[in-house]
């Protein structure tokens, strides 16, 4: 393994690590802090790209991916109020929509790397966020999905209220889907001021004058 990626390794089994945890905690009604942590594995995986190259970004994303599938693991095995902290469900779309969004990123900032400096981690990040989230919530809480798991009851999840609280009736988990996706768009803007200074600071240090 190169070293030079093993910081890129290491910030985003962190991430998802952080992330895994996070995400029992809730922030208000439609939101757990762990849609603030997630992500910035897209930031990750840009900043790996941009500075090492493709194949560089796909084992950083194959690490957060065995990274998550452990944590997964071990969510299955601690019991909560209502059971287990994670269901077969939340472990399938937790895993396709990581390993499915981030790989869409690398491919798509690999397409986009030559132009302005902003466009392929933000339309990357954009779309991979949006595929992330899509996946995600309707493999782990969609009633036409419920043949994944029979026995895990995701009714709550499908209960018919207003859009996070003013729209029109939809299920709960589309709220908080949107939520999720809200918070991601946000993020990915704010995350290319970091993205451009970190680039800056590993690019210098690759290339010293």
């Amino acid at each position: 393994m190169n070293r030079t990626h093993i910081p890129g390794i290491l910030a985003m089994a962190a991430i998802v690590v952080a992330s895994n945890i996070l995400v029992q905690i809730l922030f208000g009604q439609w939101l757990t802090w762990g849609a603030f942590t997630y992500p910035f594995a897209f930031l990750v995986t840009d900043v790996m790209n941009r500075v090492y190259g493709k194949q560089a970004a796909r084992k950083v994303v194959f690490a957060g991916f065995v990274t998550g599938v452990i944590c997964s693991l071990i969510g299955t095995r601690i019991i909560g109020e209502f059971g287990p902290l994670v269901t077969l469900r939340i472990a399938a779309g937790s895993g396709t929509a990581f390993l499915v969004a981030q790989m869409l990123d690398v491919s798509i900032f690999s397409a986009l790397r030559r132009g302005r400096w902003w466009r392929a981690p933000l339309v990357s990040t954009l779309v991979g966020a949006s595929v992330d989230t899509a996946l995600f919530f309707s493999i782990a809480f969609s009633a036409q999905l419920a043949w994944l798991e029979p026995g895990n009851d995701v009714s709550w999840a499908n209960e018919a209220l207003p859009l996070l609280g003013v729209g029109p009736m939809v299920p709960l988990w589309v709220s908080l889907a949107l939520a999720d996706w809200l918070v991601k768009l946000s993020l990915s803007l704010v995350a290319l001021i970091p993205f451009r200074l970190i680039v800056q600071h590993l690019t210098a240090r690759r290339n010293p004058i």
